[in-house]
């Protein structure tokens, strides 16, 4: 089960994936990380999809991760009286808490902490965007605003405010009961949706205790300004274009995508890259061109992940697009343009002994021409380093621990492998070679870079290198 790539691929489940053979397909077409959605679909129909996975698991030998990606807070206007209502560019529209009907002159925004929020001048979208409004005044149950943008709305569409970072919390009281239902089953990482603030990934992992890792979604700009913490107290990041370009110009949104994977490269957090990759798959068996150089995009930019939505969760062609974007990935990172811009994004290594080992195991795998970096690791911070550095070699990853091997099934360049823990140093070596070698990545009389924290079971404690010829 050897993927030629280094990037990942996440692929999401719904109603076109929810059988064992057409999970069982997605993962052989090369998905290595399945995305349960819990904006749709009931918990019964995620907990069925969760066993699938691990029994796919059992049976190919591999560990595969599974990301819950919860909900987070909904906001959308109330009922509209008729089928839709026009507004118009310079007329005076109100968004109050009155739980009727709306018409022409006024619709419920059943939100009250949002009006706290608000200020004259403030922007509103409506309808992703497709209509904008600006606010006049505002007191604490109602907005008077002017249309700027007019169009046609009809009930219970989307409302963003793009300049304000709203008293809301990103984990509703429906994520609460998804969260703990999600870490039940076993879950492996929580993207968690809705991020304006460090306080909201705090909130989650105190939920979360240390369960599962967390993804921090990255679709409201006011997250953007505290980019660097949240991206230090996260797990992961998610570049969740979409809802980027809905509340900011859709030409800001590539500088972005590429300071943000700058950004989590540098902390050494894996980071994924979502939303209409290939959009036009959910209805047709191949891409358009500019769909495949957005995916080539995301690669060249040094994603560890690039995930599929609507394509694998409803679309008509799942397995297709899947693959489709794994021959994208091979192309890309066989292209010595991607190689060397992959080289010339190094972070330097902190002073550390264990980021000092695995930056010396990249040098000396390249010096000594070796077929593979073997890590050994508990927590997996020792392989989420040697994926940091982006070695020239395949990172075999040996760990005692399924759930670390699952959650790393995200990460760049890693092969992940569950077994047992080495009792001492010469069975470490030998565990590494023989694994080398049945994973198909090395033979008899190739190199293999070890890098190993020992006494063993000390998370992040890496200080020992070896290179080891096979025999």
């Amino acid at each position: 089960m050897r993927r030629h790539r280094r990037a990942r691929i996440v692929a999401t489940l719904g109603p076109s994936t929810s059988n064992m053979n057409s999970i069982k397909s997605l993962f052989m077409a090369g998905a290595d990380i399945f995305r349960l959605n819990f904006s749709h679909g009931s918990q019964a129909e995620h907990h069925a999809r969760c066993k699938i996975i691990r029994n796919l698991e059992k049976e190919t030998g591999r560990p595969i991760g599974i990301l819950m990606d919860l909900q987070g807070p909904k906001l959308r206007i109330g009922e509209i009286k008729e089928k839709q209502i026009k507004l118009t560019p310079g007329q005076n529209f109100r968004l109050d808490l009155e739980n009727f009907s709306g018409d022409s002159s006024r619709v419920q925004l059943p939100h009250p902490r949002i009006f706290e929020s608000l200020s004259k001048g403030t922007e509103i979208l409506l309808d992703d965007g497709r209509l904008r409004l600006r606010v006049s005044s505002h007191s604490k149950d109602s907005v008077e605003t002017e249309v700027v943008v007019g169009g046609l709305l009809s009930s219970h569409k989307g409302v963003n405010f793009p300049d304000v970072e709203l008293d809301v919390s990103s984990i509703t009281k429906k994520d609460q009961k998804d969260l703990k239902f999600g870490l039940q089953m076993g879950v492996d990482w929580v993207a968690l949706s809705f991020v304006q603030k460090p306080a909201d990934i705090i909130e989650a992992s105190n939920m979360i205790d240390g369960r599962a890792k967390i993804m921090a979604k990255l679709e409201k700009p006011a997250a953007l300004n505290s980019l660097e913490k949240i991206v230090s107290l996260a797990d992961g990041i998610m570049v969740a274009r979409g809802d980027l370009g809905v509340e900011l110009a859709p030409e800001d949104v590539p500088s972005l995508q590429k300071l943000i994977i700058r950004k989590a490269r540098r902390a050494g957090k894996p980071v994924v890259v979502a939303t209409q990759m290939l959009e036009s798959m959910i209805s047709n068996p191949s891409p358009t061109r500019a769909e495949v150089s957005d995916v080539a995009n995301g690669v060249y930019d040094g994603a560890d992940a690039l995930m599929l939505s609507a394509e694998s969760a409803i679309g008509n062609y799942p397995i297709e697009s899947v693959r489709m974007m794994s021959r994208i990935i091979e192309r890309v990172e066989s292209d010595p343009t991607y190689i060397d811009l992959i080289t010339n994004r190094e972070s330097e290594p902190e002073s550390t002994s264990s980021d000092a080992i695995t930056a010396a195991a990249k040098q000396v795998a390249d010096t000594i021409g070796a077929a593979a970096i073997a890590t050994y690791t508990t927590s997996g911070s020792t392989a989420i380093r040697a994926s940091r550095e982006r070695p020239n070699v395949p990172i075999l990853v040996l760990t005692p621990n399924l759930g670390t091997a699952r959650a790393l099934a995200l990460v760049w360049g890693l092969h992940c492998i569950h077994t047992e823990d080495a009792k001492s140093f010469k069975e470490m070596v030998e565990k590494a070679s023989n694994k080398a070698i049945s994973e198909d990545y090395a033979g008899s009389n190739d190199k293999l870079v070890i890098t190993a924290g020992v006494p063993f079971g000390t998370p992040g404690s890496t200080n020992v290198l070896r290179i080891e010829i096979i025999k």
